[in-house]
C-alpha cells in the first residue's frame, strides 16, 4: 500500500448505502430493497470509521438518527442519511459554529433553513464542522480539531463547509448542509470533487441570524456527488417553501437543449490577484473546449473587475459581520463571546472594521454598484459565465492556518477565492463543478452563473456536462 493509498480516506463498502447517490439510496427505500434503518446504521458505522482521520462530525446524533427524531415521511429523500452544518440551529443540539469562544445553548427549535431542510425527508445523523464564525477558507484550528480532505489527508477540503464536504466525498452520507457567505459552498465542493450550488438569493429560506442584514451575502444550500442530487435535493425544499419573486425552479431532470453564450475570464498576469496556476488554468481551458464540442459558443474575456480593489471592500463588510457576532454575542448566539480565545483571523477582522467602520457605507454603495453593473453588463453579453472555483488548487493544510498573521491570511484568501464572492453579492446563482483534476491527483472545480433567478439553467447545464465528462469519486478510487 503506498503513501498516497494510506492518506486517501474512502467510507465506500459493499453495505446497504453501496455507492449509491441520494436519488438512489431514496428509490431503494421506496422500493423496499433496503430499509432506513438498514442505511442508516450503514451511514453511522461509515462516520465512525473514517471521522479519526477526517475529524468532519462536529456533533453525532446516531440514537436520535435512528429512532427517526427528525424523519418526515413525506420528503421526496426520505431516509437519506445526511449531516447539517454546525452553523444551523437544530432542536436539542448547541449551534457551535466552529469555536469554543462561547458556551452554546441546546436549541429548543430548528432554524427556518433546517426546517426546510429536512422537510425533504433527509436523516439527519448530526453536525459537520465548520471554521470559527465561517469566516476561513479552512478548519485548521488544532484546539477544535483539523478537519482533512479525504482524497488526501494532507490537504485542505476547503471551507466554510469542510465537514459536510468531506464527509460526502468520503462516502459517508450522499448529501450535506452547505451555506455559502463568500463562496464555503463552492469552494469546498472544488476541493473535496463535488457539485456544489449557490442558489439565487432568497430562492431558499437564508442563514439563520442573517435575515436583517444590510445585505444578504449568505446562501444556504447542499453539497452533492451527483447533479441529480442537488436537482432533487432543491425540488423537494422549493415544496415546503417557494419564493414567488423567482422564476420556478422545478425538478430539474434532463441536460440543457438550447445552445449558450458562455464567457470565461482570462487569466491575469502572473503577480496580479486572480492570477490561475497551471492545473486551473489548464482545466479552464478543457472545459472552454469541451462547452464549444457541445455546440456552445464560448468567448474569452477579460476580467471585469477590479478584484485587488473590491478585495478591500468585502473585507470591510466581513469585518463588519465579525463586530456584530462578537460585540452583540449574546443577542446572536445566546451568549456572550470571550475574545480573549478567538482565533487571530477573527480577531482581526473585527479589528479592520473598528479602525474603518465609517468606510462601510461606501464600501457597501462600491460593491452593490460594481457587481451589479458587471452583472448587467455580462448578462447581456452571455446566457452563462465561466471562472474557475478558486484560482489555485487545493493547498495542504497549513496554508490557511489561523495562526497565520490576519493579513496573511487575507491575502491569501482573496487570492485564492478571488471569483466567488462577486456572486454572493450580486444574488446571482453559481455552480461549481468538479471538471478537472490537478497534477497532484486532486479535484479542480470550474464555476459557472447565471442570472437572478436562473437557477435552473445552470442545473441543466451541469447535466450536460456531467453526462459529457463524467468525474470521479472515491468509490471509483
Amino acid at each position: 500500500m503506498t503513501t498516497e493509498t494510506r492518506k486517501r480516506v474512502s467510507a465506500f463498502t459493499n453495505d446497504a448505502l453501496g455507492t449509491l447517490d441520494a436519488v438512489g439510496i431514496a428509490a431503494a427505500i421506496a422500493a423496499g430493497d433496503v430499509s432506513v434503518a438498514e442505511v442508516t446504521e450503514a451511514a453511522i458505522r461509515r462516520a465512525e470509521r473514517v471521522n479519526p482521520a477526517l475529524n468532519a462530525v462536529a456533533q453525532p446524533a446516531w440514537d436520535d438518527a435512528r429512532q427517526g427524531r427528525y424523519l418526515r415521511r413525506d420528503g421526496a429523500l426520505y431516509g437519506v442519511p445526511t449531516f447539517i452544518k454546525d452553523n444551523e440551529p437544530l432542536a436539542g443540539y448547541p449551534t457551535r459554529k466552529g469555536t469554543g469562544a462561547f458556551v452554546a445553548r441546546t436549541e429548543k427549535r430548528h432554524s427556518k433553513y433546517v426546517r426546510q431542510f429536512l422537510s425533504t425527508g433527509l436523516n439527519c445523523l448530526g453536525k459537520s464542522t465548520l471554521p470559527e464564525f465561517a469566516f476561513i477558507c479552512s478548519a485548521e484550528n488544532e484546539r477544535w480539531g483539523i478537519t482533512r480532505n479525504p482524497w488526501h489527508t494532507d490537504y485542505t477540503p476547503g471551507g466554510s463547509s469542510s465537514g459536510s464536504a468531506a464527509l460526502v466525498a468520503a462516502g459517508v452520507v450522499p448529501i450535506a448542509m452547505a451555506n455559502d457567505g463568500a463562496g464555503s459552498t463552492r469552494l469546498p465542493a472544488s476541493c473535496c470533487g463535488l457539485v456544489g450550488l449557490k442558489p439565487s438569493r432568497g430562492r431558499v429560506h437564508a442563514l439563520h441570524g442573517t435575515e436583517a442584514l444590510p445585505v444578504q451575502i449568505t446562501y444556504n444550500g447542499v453539497v452533492t456527488r451527483t447533479v441529480r442530487d442537488t436537482a432533487a435535493y432543491f425540488a423537494a425544499a422549493e415544496r415546503y417553501y417557494r419564493n414567488r419573486r423567482l422564476p420556478e425552479m422545478g425538478h430539474v431532470q434532463s441536460p440543457l437543449r438550447q445552445r449558450l453564450r458562455i464567457g470565461f475570464f482570462e487569466n491575469v498576469p502572473e503577480g496580479r490577484q486572480g492570477h490561475m496556476d497551471a492545473d486551473t488554468c489548464r482545466v479552464q481551458l478543457e472545459t472552454a473546449r469541451l462547452l464549444e464540442s457541445l455546440g456552445h459558443t464560448v468567448e474569452q474575456v477579460p476580467v471585469p473587475l477590479n478584484v485587488e480593489s473590491m478585495a478591500g471592500h468585502y473585507l470591510n463588510y466581513y469585518g463588519f459581520l465579525a463586530y456584530m457576532s462578537i460585540r452583540f454575542g449574546r443577542l446572536v448566539h445566546g451568549a456572550p463571546v470571550d475574545a480573549s480565545v478567538l482565533e487571530p483571523f477573527t480577531r482581526g477582522l473585527m479589528d479592520t472594521f473598528k479602525r474603518n467602520y465609517s468606510q462601510l457605507p461606501g464600501s457597501l454603495l462600491t460593491l452593490k454598484r460594481a457587481v451589479n453593473q458587471t452583472a448587467q453588463a455580462l448578462g447581456e453579453r452571455f446566457d452563462v459565465v465561466m471562472t474557475c472555483v478558486t484560482t489555485k488548487t487545493t493547498p495542504k493544510i497549513g496554508y490557511f492556518s489561523p495562526a497565520l498573521p490576519f493579513e496573511e491570511i487575507s491575502r491569501r484568501a482573496a487570492d485564492f477565492a478571488t471569483f466567488l464572492p462577486m456572486f454572493n453579492f450580486s444574488g446571482s446563482p453559481a455552480i461549481a463543478l468538479p471538471l478537472g483534476v490537478a497534477e497532484s491527483g486532486m479535484p479542480v472545480g470550474v464555476q459557472f452563473a447565471a442570472s437572478l433567478g436562473q437557477d435552473r439553467l445552470l442545473l441543466e447545464l451541469a447535466l450536460e456536462l456531467e453526462a459529457a465528462r463524467p468525474w470521479r469519486s472515491l468509490a471509483d478510487a
